[in-house]
């Protein structure tokens, strides 16, 4: 029986009413904290989870994961695309011709990439043909001039399938009247959205009409290559290079996005850091609970060491009663995290919707709504954390409840 003294008195403990309600509150508070603290960690680490992942496989999915150029252009492309494929790490490549322009349609004006691409390559390096919102990228036949605009600039644009857009590229065209402009009408044949700030600043034409305009004559800009692992990309870049040997270029996607990627992970480990702390003063608070808690029992205390508890299991008893109010905090605040996580990204949707407002603005953000993805593992590491810090604010009131000495306490009673 005095083995489970321990157990069955800290839970008593717990459920029982003080005469002092202060204590009731701090316990309460203590409670509360825990589980906020949990749950917020949990949802905002689901929420930083989910723009790595939506920055992996949206803007990484249309950014190349590295790109092979020469300062001549390459001619013979489809040779040295099957030269790079024998690399192990290497799973697509496809040519590419990038021009900078500006679209212009009825008075309105927007800057963009226009990346000319081979239509049967492009699926290797890119998820393009997936987010096709209308038309396809077969429309983008040779000679036919056309584009596919991403949704938001097609919107700045107010333009649609089948409307018409001329593309000024920054390059001067020399004629008997004078230097004009290189000037060149498209026709609008799709639009597509990855949700991200990519819909505003890219389209996509037909690689031999981008040499034509570009007067590569047979010569490609460039490859854009696939790879395996894109944490791998700028060594194997490095290594690509190495290979080829000169007149070759390479670069990677971390030039243009690396920033990026290593903000969301710092702002990840910054924010855990931040509300581990909340989680830390919450467990610390149980510290004032279990002392005022065992100054109000301290003739409790004498009672049962005079009956042969021992001061290990005193400990046990307010050890017990410490842990028992992290576990509900902790357990509450991971279901509720949970379900924050699994359902945040249909909650903003619907207060979107509700308020007709947006939070996250793809001209601004690189993506267009809010993701949420949660990993069992941040969970089973908030959890541990959580249940150590309760400990460690259990063990300080625990001993001092074990030093009481039952002579000096049951004098004056």
């Amino acid at each position: 029986m005095l083995d489970r003294l321990p157990l069955l008195i800290g839970l008593r403990y717990v459920r029982a009413k003080r005469r002092n309600h202060f204590i009731s509150f701090i316990s309460l508070t203590s409670m509360l904290g825990l589980m906020l603290g949990v749950a917020v960690l949990i949802l905002v680490l689901s929420v930083m989870n989910g723009f790595d992942h939506e920055l992996r496989t949206r803007i990484l999915g249309m950014v190349p994961h590295a790109k092979i150029e020469s300062r001549a252009g390459l001619v013979e492309w489809e040779a040295l695309a099957e030269e790079l494929m024998q690399r192990e790490r290497v799973i697509g490549a496809a040519p590419f011709v990038e021009q900078q322009g500006m679209f212009s349609s009825a008075g309105r004006n927007e800057g963009a990439m226009v990346n000319g691409i081979h239509p049967e390559w492009e699926d290797r390096v890119s998820i393009i043909g997936r987010h096709m919102q209308q038309g396809s990228l077969d429309d983008l036949a040779p000679g036919e001039w056309n584009v596919v605009l991403g949704s938001l600039l097609a919107r700045h644009l107010g333009v649609g399938v089948g409307d018409r857009v001329t593309l000024l590229v920054p390059e001067a065209s020399i004629t008997p009247a004078g230097v004009f402009p290189r000037l060149k009408r498209f026709t609008v044949s799709g639009i597509f959205s990855v949700g991200a700030d990519l819909d505003a600043n890219l389209a996509y034409a037909n690689i031999e009409d981008m040499q034509t305009l570009a007067r590569l004559g047979d010569a490609v800009g460039g490859l854009r290559l696939e790879l395996d692992d894109l944490f791998v990309a700028a060594s194997e870049t490095r290594a690509i290079i190495n290979q080829l040997g000169t007149g070759y270029r390479g670069t990677d996607w971390t030039f243009t996005h690396g920033n990026l990627f290593q903000a969301i992970q710092m702002e990840k480990r910054m924010i855990a850091l931040l509300l581990t702390v909340i989680i830390a003063v919450a467990a610390f608070n149980i510290v004032s609970t279990l002392v005022m808690v065992v100054t109000d029992k301290h003739a409790d205390i004498a009672i049962l060491r005079t009956i042969g508890a021992t001061p290990r299991s005193i400990m046990g008893i307010f050890m017990v009663q410490g842990m028992a109010i992290g576990v509900i905090g902790i357990a509450v605040g991971v279901g509720f995290g949970v379900l924050l996580a699994l359902t945040i990204s249909d909650l903003i949707g619907w207060v979107e919707s509700a308020l007709g407002i947006k939070f996250l603005d793809a001209g601004v953000y690189f993506i267009s709504d809010l993701p949420s993805r949660l990993h069992w593992s941040d969970v089973r590491d908030i959890v541990a954390a959580a249940f150590g810090l309760t400990f460690l604010s259990t063990i300080y009131p625990a001993w001092r409840a074990a030093r009481v000495q039952p002579a000096e306490v049951l004098r004056y009673e």
